[in-house]
């Protein structure tokens, strides 16, 4: 938990001579949390590798613990002995996901249509994140709803004694609310359906029918998605091999492409068309990006990347493509800030309401940083400095993170190619998705090291 009582450790990053080797990153956060959810859920034994043991992973872990699912570790494999769909059991105190969004509205789903109570809280920074998404379909399913102002964290739910199965169009590209209502309907009677008009990520859709549950996925000709979970099904423990997230392969990949001299290779990442969009547009800018081995396996295609530094020319990037790659605008904003020309980031008012604000955060951090740009309601444009001349804060100034890994992240990355250092006020919070990424950056060739903070 990062709360205000933790120390904060500020770090800087400074200009690398070039960045080589092979990297595996840890595994992805979106199928980490589903497996363990699903896993908790399915009857028998499921055996889960390269599963991300971040912090925000591991609460979902807590949580399905607390609903009965049997955890445990053999080597580098979780195994996990299942309740059996229907059969989780009421817990005994408040469910607390800390940083995790994912987790936390994801269970909500799951957990919430219960004949039992389920209270939900988190760190300072999930408090503040809008829960209504996902409260509004869970109430026409039956579920009784308290919540702080604003339909906010903390929150109690109490199910109905039957839910209800429910059509529910999502009015906002949200593979979260989409995922709570279909998880929610794996307990509910008949057929659940989601309408969903602009398609997100599909790992939920993808894991469900891997785990047995009955469901179709149509797509009409315009790209409306409709999803049809029947409910009350049997789920079956499985086994799962979990591939790179590609969101934390996004740090070391654009580190590469914007410093010279460098060739690297990122190792298994997860190539799912819902969420390659940083790598396609990286791909439009020039940026030297070859995929290696392409494989099958768990419905998901991953691949190892090799990523060699590229002259990158700045792109507009178009606003349907922000589900796709919305964790990646902080990182793509430093590759803007080295790439020849204006990058028009157009579409993302989804940024303002993650871990923090996450567009001002951007805007403020390459403010510091000598970056011209302009930030607007819901876009944000970058005009870049081939070669990082004037880049960095020579006086030593720290970017604000707001309690936001990726922020933290996507700045340690700029500092890599940057003239002047770049620093960050905290790197703490990293370990919610990303616990060796100093270690694993540097190990690159990349010069992050804590900094004092002055007394």
């Amino acid at each position: 938990m990062h709360d205000a009582h933790s120390p904060s450790r500020p770090a800087v990053s400074r200009r690398s001579p070039g960045l080589s080797g092979r990297v595996r990153v840890p595994g992805d956060k979106s199928v980490s949390h589903r497996s363990l959810m699903l896993g908790g859920l399915a009857a028998g034994r499921t055996r889960i590798r390269g599963l991300l043991s971040g912090e925000d992973v591991v609460n979902t872990g807590r949580a399905m613990a607390a609903m009965g699912a049997n955890l445990s570790r053999e080597g580098d494999e979780w195994v996990i002995e299942g309740t059996g769909n229907g059969c989780l059991l009421e817990p005994e105190g408040p469910l607390d996901f800390g940083n995790a969004g994912t987790g936390c509205r994801l269970t909500m789903g799951l957990a919430g249509v219960y004949d039992f109570e389920t209270s939900f809280t988190g760190d300072a920074s999930l408090t503040k994140r809008p829960m209504g998404r996902i409260f509004d379909p869970l109430r026409q399913m039956g579920v009784q709803v308290e919540a702080a102002e604003g339909d906010r964290l903390p929150a109690r739910l109490r199910g109905p004694e039957v839910a209800n199965p429910i059509t529910y169009r999502v009015p906002m590209p949200s593979a979260q609310v989409k995922s709570a209502v279909l998880l929610a309907g794996l307990n509910a009677p008949g057929i659940t359906t989601v309408i969903e008009p602009v398609a997100t990520r599909d790992h939920t859709e993808r894991m469900l029918a891997g785990f047995g549950a009955s469901l179709e996925v149509e797509t009409d000709g315009k790209g409306v998605r409709t999803i049809r979970l029947e409910g009350q099904g049997r789920l079956s423990g499985q086994t799962i091999d979990v591939p790179a997230d590609p969101s934390s392969a996004a740090f070391p990949i654009v580190a590469a492409l914007v410093t010279p001299g460098s060739d690297i290779v990122v190792e298994n990442v997860l190539m799912n068309p819902t969420r390659i969009g940083l790598i396609t547009t990286l791909c439009e800018m020039g940026g030297d990006i070859s995929l290696i081995e392409e494989r099958e396996a768990g419905g998901e295609t991953m691949a190892d990347l090799r990523v060699r530094a590229s002259d990158l020319r700045a792109v507009t990037v178009p606003p349907e493509r922000a589900p796709s790659m919305i964790d990646e605008y902080p990182v793509l904003a430093v590759a803007a800030a080295f790439a020849e020309g204006e990058t028009v980031m157009d579409g993302i008012g989804e940024l303002r309401v993650k871990e923090s604000d996450r567009l001002a955060a951007v805007a403020a951090g390459l403010a510091l940083n000598g970056v011209d740009h302009t930030e607007g309601e819901a876009a944000l444009a970058v005009r870049g400095r081939p070669g990082g001349k004037g880049v960095g804060n020579p006086d030593g100034k720290r970017v604000e993170t707001h309690l936001d890994h990726r922020i933290a992240m996507a700045f340690l990355v700029m500092g890599a190619a940057s003239e002047h250092p770049v620093q960050v006020d905290d790197i703490s919070i990293i370990a919610t998705s990303f616990p060796d990424f100093a270690d694993l950056m540097n190990g690159l060739g990349t010069a992050i090291e804590p900094t004092q903070v002055p007394e």
